[in-house]
């Protein structure tokens, strides 16, 4: 925190001198004193005898970056609210990362110096009247967002936790249409359609449990008057899970016995089918009786046969004797 009367420092760490010139000069425009460092580790060695208003530092450094100085800063309670703003490539996942490891605020390093520095003096700003950063992203709302399908919902709850940031998680997925305020990382009022509180936050987390079609929308800054939820996320996360693995196993255990009830039901069928005659089969084989007499040879016609050849044999004798 800076002192009345103190002109505000910035720490500057990033190995780009040219880049680091830039936005040195940017943010003295707006009011700054600055310390540029391309060494993260002497940068750190400042932070013993001159504590600055804030850090700002690259995340691509190769010695150690924003993700890594962050933990270390806040590891020591005597820094442990100094703000740490990180500069990086501007996507979605380094977005969620910088926050996991900790991170006040981060930036995209390809907007302008003008731009850049800007927005760290409102991310100050807003820091020393006790609010989160509002402009996290380059967006005309000034909100987080992003796609379910390429972040789970418990992921997005834990970073919001972890950098401990005040608002309203807007989320819409398939029927569920839900927000969760957060106060200081921690959840305080959510709403689900009829449900509400724990029991709405639950919902929420099955409801969006591995992904799937659906965004987030986290608007800083929005509070709520309601304090519903009175378990911590991670009960509550666990909880979710627990129910939704739950109903997975109903699930299967129902599939399994249909498919042994219609194995049963098919065993039957044949069973039957082996025992009925064949209905497609001609009248006639249906008769032993009358089957066993179709194959059995006429003797009666034999001997009638026999006679007429010997008959025949005996005319042909006379006639050879006359």
């Amino acid at each position: 925190m800076t002192e009345p009367g103190r002109v505000p420092k910035i720490l500057l760490i990033d190995s780009n001198v040219y880049f680091s010139k830039r936005l040195s000069d940017a943010l003295k425009r707006e009011g700054f004193e600055v310390l540029s460092s391309t060494q993260p580790a002497f940068a750190l060695t400042t932070l013993e005898y001159d504590t600055p208003t804030a850090v700002v530092c690259a995340t691509n450094m190769r010695e150690m970056g924003a993700l890594e100085i962050a933990k270390i800063i806040h590891a020591d309670p005597r820094n442990a609210s100094l703000p740490i703003i990180a500069l990086g490539d501007g996507s979605q996942r380094a977005l969620m990362e910088a926050f996991q490891a900790g991170c006040d605020d981060y930036i995209d390093r390809q907007r302008q110096p003008a731009v850049i520095a800007t927005h760290i003096r409102n991310i100050i700003v807003s820091k020393a009247e006790g609010f989160q950063p509002t402009q996290m992203l380059a967006q005309a709302d000034t909100s987080l967002s992003g796609s379910l399908s390429h972040h789970d919902l418990p992921g997005v709850l834990q970073m919001l936790g972890q950098a401990r940031q005040t608002g309203a998680l807007h989320i819409n997925a398939a029927a569920t249409d839900a927000v969760l305020f957060f106060d200081a990382g921690t959840i305080t009022h959510a709403e689900c359609g009829s449900l509400f509180g724990d029991e709405a936050v639950i919902h929420i987390v099955k409801s969006c449990i591995h992904g799937g079609a659906g965004v987030y929308k986290f608007v800083y800054g929005a509070t709520s008057a309601q304090h519903t939820v009175l378990r911590s996320a991670t009960d509550l996360m666990l909880d979710a899970m627990r129910e939704y693995d739950e109903s997975a196993n109903h699930l299967v255990n129902d599939i399994t016995a249909n498919d042994n009830l219609a194995d049963s039901n098919l065993r039957d069928l044949r069973v039957r089918e082996s025992i009925l005659p064949d209905k497609n089969l001609p009248n006639e084989t249906l008769t032993p009786e009358h089957s066993m007499e179709e194959k059995l040879p006429d003797h009666n016609l034999a001997d009638h046969n026999l006679a007429d050849h010997n008959l025949a044999d005996h005319n042909l004798a006379d006639k050879e004797a006359l």
